[in-house]
């Protein structure tokens, strides 16, 4: 049986950063910016060990709470302004022989400051190494926007433009048409998957022979600054990429389902109103959600309740209609989840949470099981463990009564 390769992930996150102070566990878009890159490399498929090489407790606790190791501190000489990475993953190479006796086959660096990275980057770049025997390392390079053919230098003694480099065969590069010219590339700081030797053996952070993972220019986000950091949540929030998330850990759905929790408002209608000159409101439902919830209750015996956080008479009637419990003024929807289930005497894996709204995702970590209406808000859509493919009020109950009664027939 072949022994499968040992692919430590080192996430560098030193505490003392100037540009943006703490940004290694700032907010980024609903976690702490260090937990993207904990995520790409806890939910790969080659990564066997994912650790922080910090400087500071705080960053350590926050990386534990996300999934990785912090074995050690690092010390403050290899967590100044000006540190390279090679001492700092000499460090974390030495202190692991030498105080576990582990040494990885292959180190994946995963900056802290590149959150946005495609779902398959960390395997890529380790199976094009793995798959490379006499390759050092892979780096992750885009296309260039800038032609360094049509780049000069100025002489600084007489004024005068020298062109930075040539193409042999092409006289006068700079002259040419950029598409006659050599692609180039540019590093980007997503991913390096590097064999141990060339960091131990030519005491280099790439080797002698590097390969490219060339990867989509929509995912080049490096954060330096708060202009940066300001575009690149809004690029997250968006989606619209197949991005890593710290959110997308999927739970199972539950084998034995006992009560079914939903929001009111763009769950079991589509979450508009229509408002007469009384003031009076009126919503749309869909009555496939209502035959799908007494399916449920009568046929597998799951009960259902609504928690809402407004009292309307709208409510209580839709869901007198539909024999649905209701809940209404419940400005803690966490708060009242838990005590419904204490009273019932049921556990997280027993029930399910549907919901579509910012203020439903405290109740997400609670209930063993969540979900979310194709349309919800994106920061629901990110952490729910199934996303419909039916909006609210538009048969998204019904879709979810029809999954559980499948598996729990």
């Amino acid at each position: 049986m072949v022994k499968k390769p040992e692919v430590l992930a080192v996430i560098p996150a030193r505490g003392g950063s100037k540009g943006i102070p703490r940004k290694n566990i700032r907010d980024f878009a609903g976690f702490p910016l260090l937990a993207y890159s904990i995520a790409a490399a806890t939910q790969s498929h080659s990564v066997t060990r994912t650790i922080v090489s910090t400087d500071d407790a705080e960053i350590a606790e926050v990386g534990r709470q996300y999934g990785a190791e912090v074995p050690f501190l690092r010390p403050a000489e290899f967590a100044q302004d000006n540190t390279t990475d090679f001492p700092v993953f000499l460090h974390a190479l030495n202190w692991l022989r030498e105080h576990e006796g582990y040494t990885p086959d292959v180190v994946v660096q995963l900056r802290p400051t590149s959150p946005v990275r495609p779902t398959t980057c960390v395997d890529d770049a380790v199976n094009m190494l793995l798959s490379h025997p006499d390759v050092d390392s892979v780096r992750g390079v885009v296309e260039a926007d800038q032609c360094p053919y049509k780049m000069w230098l100025i002489d600084q003694n007489n004024g005068h433009m020298n062109p930075l480099i040539g193409v042999e065969g092409i006289r006068e590069a700079f002259n040419a048409p950029r598409q006659i010219l050599p692609k180039v590339y540019w590093q980007i700081g997503h991913i390096d998957a590097i064999r141990v030797r060339a960091i131990l053996d030519q005491q280099s952070m790439s080797g002698r022979i590097i390969m490219p993972l060339i990867m989509d220019p929509r995912f080049t986000v490096d954060i330096d600054n708060l202009r940066d950091w300001q575009q690149a949540e809004i690029l997250v929030r968006q989606g619209g990429l197949d991005m890593v998330d710290p959110a997308k850990k999927r739970r199972p759905m539950p084998l034995k389902v006992k009560l079914l929790v939903m929001d009111f408002d763009g769950v079991l209608t589509d979450n508009r109103v229509w408002v007469n000159d009384k003031g009076e409101e009126m919503v749309a439902a869909n009555r496939s959600d209502s035959l799908g919830l007494a399916m449920l209750r009568e046929k597998a015996g799951v009960d259902c309740l609504v928690i809402s956080k407004e009292r309307n008479p709208v409510v209580e009637a839709r869901c007198r209609k539909i024999n649905v419990p209701c809940m209404q003024s419940v400005d803690d929807k966490a708060a009242a989840l838990n005590r419904v289930m204490v009273e019932k005497g049921l556990k997280p894996d027993e029930v399910i949470y549907m919901g579509n709204d910012t203020n439903d995702l405290p109740c997400f970590p609670i209930a063993g099981f969540t979900v979310a209406p194709s349309d919800a808000h994106v920061d629901v859509l990110r952490r729910a463990d199934l996303v419909l493919s039916h909006a609210g009020g538009h048969g998204a109950v019904r879709e979810l009564c029809d999954i559980l009664m499948t598996g729990l027939q």
